[in-house]
């Protein structure tokens, strides 16, 4: 927050507005307009399934072994 352009208000404004809009849900129903008006014409507004894929990552044997012992908190 405190890297905001310098154009804008000081980021402690700019920080409450945003924690005023997150609370009383304004973002949640932007995002809900927004996902409406881009979805295809032949798509429901809503959508009804999602799908997240993650990609695999070949690792070489050593270095996954390592990798697997070492302690989160290093």
């Amino acid at each position: 927050w405190a890297l905001l352009p310098h154009d804008l208000p000081p980021w402690r404004t700019v920080y409450k507005q945003f924690e005023a809009w997150r609370e009383d849900g304004t973002w949640d129903r932007l995002m809900d307009g927004l996902r409406r008006s881009v979805r295809q014409p032949q798509r429901a507004a809503e959508p009804t399934a999602g799908a997240i894929d993650t990609p695999s990552v070949r690792t070489g044997a050593k270095r996954g072994a390592v990798t697997a012992t070492m302690r989160a908190n290093k």
